[in-house]
C-alpha cells in the first residue's frame, strides 16, 4: 500500500534552486510494440485549447488554473508564460491518465521549474527527460528536450509506461522514473510536492 511509505517531506528538501536532481534513470531494452506505442504517443502535435462539454468543467478548470497560476508566481513572473506551462501540463498529464497535481510535483522536485535544467547525468528540461528517450522514441534530436510541450510530453508518457510496468504502482513506478526503484526519498518528496498543487482540476 503507498499510504504506509508516504511520509512528509519537509519544504527545505524540495528543490527551490541549484542542480537539477534528476537519477541515473536506466535505458533498457524495449520491444517493439512497446517503441511503436511510445513513439506513437510523443509523435501528435500540440495539443488545441482545451474545450468543454459543460460549463461547470470549464469553469471548475478556470478556476484551477487561476490557483496554479498564483502558486507558480514566484518561480514563473511571467503570466503568459505560466499559463502556456499550466495549460501545457494538464493537457499532458490527462492526455497520459496522470493526476496533474503529480506531474506538477515531479516538475518540482525534478526542475524547479526550469525549462534549461540539465542534471549531473544529462537528463533535461522540466521533467528531466534522459537524451536517450530522443533516439528510442522521438525523432534523435535531444535538443528538442528542451522545448516546452515535448519535455511535457516525453515525461507524461515515460512515466505512465513505467507505472504500467510496475502495474500501478505509483511508489515504485516513480523511483524506476528517477533511477531509483525501491529507495523512499525521491517518491516521498514527489508525494510532499504533490500535496502543494493537489486542489481540484475538474
Amino acid at each position: 500500500m503507498i499510504d504506509r511509505r508516504v511520509c512528509l517531506a519537509l519544504p527545505a528538501l524540495l528543490l527551490v534552486g541549484g542542480n537539477a536532481q534528476a537519477g541515473a534513470q536506466a535505458e533498457e531494452p524495449l520491444t517493439h510494440a512497446v517503441r511503436t506505442a511510445l513513439s506513437a504517443a510523443v509523435a501528435e502535435r500540440a495539443p488545441p485549447k482545451p474545450t468543454f462539454a459543460r460549463i461547470e468543467d470549464r469553469l471548475a478548470y478556470l478556476r484551477w488554473l487561476g490557483a496554479a497560476s498564483d502558486r507558480l508566481k514566484r518561480r514563473k513572473a511571467e503570466h503568459h508564460v505560466r499559463i502556456e506551462f499550466l495549460e501545457a501540463v494538464w493537457y499532458e498529464s490527462r492526455r497520459a491518465g496522470l493526476e496533474t497535481a503529480l506531474v506538477l510535483g515531479l516538475i518540482q522536485v525534478e526542475s524547479g521549474f526550469r525549462k534549461y535544467a540539465i542534471s549531473r547525468v544529462g537528463a533535461r528540461g522540466y521533467m528531466q527527460v534522459m537524451p536517450f528517450w530522443a533516439r528510442l522514441i522521438g525523432d534523435g534530436e535531444p535538443s528538442r528536450l528542451f522545448h516546452l510541450q515535448t519535455n511535457l510530453r516525453f515525461g507524461c508518457v515515460i512515466l505512465r509506461h513505467y507505472l504500467e510496468r510496475e502495474k500501478g504502482d505509483l511508489f515504485m513506478g516513480l523511483g524506476r522514473y528517477n533511477g531509483s526503484r525501491g529507495r523512499a526519498e525521491y517518491p516521498n518528496l514527489v508525494f510532499g510536492a504533490r500535496r502543494q498543487w493537489d486542489f481540484p482540476t475538474t
